[in-house]
């Protein structure tokens, strides 16, 4: 006999299709040169800042923000679901044509030098997003994936943070160690160096200490850091061969902006926020309140949810599509392209941030993360606020 119960409605990832649009991105230099080829204007070969910082911050403001969770008991599901896992793979797969075709066409026409550092940064939009897609693909204990995240890395000669973002990042996060969690007061002109040297070393180090512990030099061919690096070596060499010395500065220039995207993301997701610090000398577990968040739909899209940073510290195998939004994890006030602009001018993102820092602790900001130089004095400034 049938039961009379209700069976409870099957839920239905509504955006099961949309995150074929991570992979829009880096088709971002070949629209750029079919658009400028097609019209002749040259303001298309910097297509890809346009619409990284143009196009996505107006569309993430009229769609707006989803704060909604798949169910618990579907995560499961979702994680097991290969469908997801293709996705990635087409991004990088993507990459590799957007890279190869760009580099043919710098080899192939006579570009003006503004047109060929707009097209520069078109690519290095491109491979800085395809940054994410190797962290997703970095963070499986698929062997095949780790391999392919390096293989993402290459063409923006990153492939350190490989090592550095999964064994360092993630146990250091938002600490005063950590070269890539941001302190309050800390500018992102003054971040970027710090980070950039801080997580090559970081990464060598990790890597000396394991092979070490094995009875391995560092300069043999177990080293994973010196595996993604001969990466780059050999596909940059490769294009060099083939179109020859013209492409130099162009590789060159689209790995260095596609890294400070990467860094500036960093620098925007832990900004100000620290984790307490133990009698024992270690750290408090990270929490939801040690990553800033934002739920803007369509740069969630875009990036694999990255944007959803708490759940990804909480739980870093889980996969972006069960990704979960916490009412506890502080919000940053738009989504991660139009913080970026904030970002580049230090007196704006102080003004947006530092307030939202100090309220995040409720004015009592022992706990935070602070620039070294100005902690003792921030410190005051507010122990005098809050005892007032």
């Amino acid at each position: 006999m049938a039961s009379s119960q209700t069976a409870p409605a099957r839920w239905v990832d509504g955006k099961r299709y949309l995150w074929l649009l991570g992979a829009l991105t880096i088709t971002l230099p070949l629209h750029a040169a079919t658009l400028a080829l097609l019209t002749g204007w040259h303001i298309f070969w910097w297509f890809g800042p346009i619409f990284v910082f143009g196009i996505i911050p107006v569309l993430d403001y009229a769609i707006g923000d989803d704060p909604s969770n798949p169910p618990e008991e579907v995560a499961p599901v979702l994680e097991r679901e290969r469908y997801y896992r293709r996705i990635v793979y087409l991004a990088t797969f993507i990459e590799y044509v957007s890279f190869f075709g760009a580099v043919w066409i710098v080899g192939t026409h006579v570009l003006a030098w503004y047109d060929y550092l707009g097209f520069a940064l078109s690519l290095g939009s491109a491979t800085g997003a395809s940054i994410n897609t190797a962290h997703e693909l970095g963070h499986k204990t698929d062997h095949f994936e780790r391999w392919l995240a390096k293989v993402t890395l290459a063409p923006v000669a990153y492939g350190h943070f490989f090592v550095e973002h999964n064994r360092g990042h993630h146990v250091r996060v938002a600490t005063p160690p950590d070269p890539a969690s941001a302190r309050y007061g800390e500018s992102f002109w003054a971040f970027l160096p710090r980070t950039v040297f801080g997580s090559i070393a970081s990464a060598w180090r990790l890597e000396k200490e394991r092979l070490t512990r094995s009875d391995h030099s560092p300069w043999s061919w177990r080293n994973e850091v010196l595996h993604a690096w001969a990466m780059t070596v050999v596909l940059w060499g490769a294009m060099i061969v083939l179109f020859g010395k013209v492409v130099i500065p162009f590789l060159l220039i689209q790995a260095i902006y596609g890294a400070s995207l990467l860094e500036v993301v960093n620098y925007l997701e832990h900004y100000g926020l620290g984790r307490k610090q133990l009698p024992n000398g270690k750290y408090e577990r990270c929490r939801p309140e040690h990553s800033w968040n934002s739920n803007r739909v369509v740069t969630n899209l875009f990036l694999y949810q990255l944007q959803r940073h708490a759940d990804h510290h909480a739980n870093p195998t889980r996969s972006f599509q069960a990704l979960r939004h916490f009412e506890g994890a502080p919000q940053l006030p738009s989504g991660y392209a139009t913080m970026i602009m904030v970002a580049y001018v230090p007196p704006l993102w102080f003004r947006v941030m530092n307030p939202r820092v100090v309220a995040h602790y409720r004015g009592n900001m022992e706990h935070s993360n602070i620039k070294p130089a100005i902690r003792e004095r921030v410190l005051a400034e507010f122990s005098g606020a809050v005892t007032s």
